[in-house]
C-alpha cells in the first residue's frame, strides 16, 4: 500500500514539474492539473496547449489512473470497514 501511494505521489510530482516547465503554468496550477487529471475529475479549466504537453498527458492518464486507483482503494476499503463496525 505504502509503495503504491509513494508511486502515485511521485507521478504527481513528475507531472507537476513537467507542466510547470513545458506549459509554463505556475506550480500550483501544475499540481492542481496533475491531481485533477490523475483522479479523473477533469474540470476542464486547464488544458495543455503544446503538442508535447498533450502527448505527455495521454501517457500520464493511462499510467496514472491505475496507480491512483490502486493507491486510493485501500483507503476506501478501510473507511467502509469502519462504517460497518457496530457502535460500542
Amino acid at each position: 500500500m505504502q509503495a503504491v501511494a509513494q508511486l502515485a505521489l511521485c507521478l504527481v510530482l513528475i507531472a507537476t514539474l513537467f507542466y510547470w516547465i513545458v506549459e509554463g503554468w505556475s506550480l500550483l496550477d501544475s499540481a492542481y492539473f496533475a491531481v485533477v487529471t490523475i483522479a479523473t475529475v477533469g474540470y476542464g479549466d486547464l488544458a495543455p496547449k503544446t503538442a508535447l504537453g498533450k502527448i505527455f498527458t495521454i501517457g500520464y492518464i493511462f499510467s496514472g489512473i491505475g496507480i491512483f486507483v490502486a493507491a486510493v482503494t485501500p483507503l476506501a476499503q478501510a473507511a467502509l470497514r469502519d462504517e460497518k463496525r457496530p457502535m460500542e
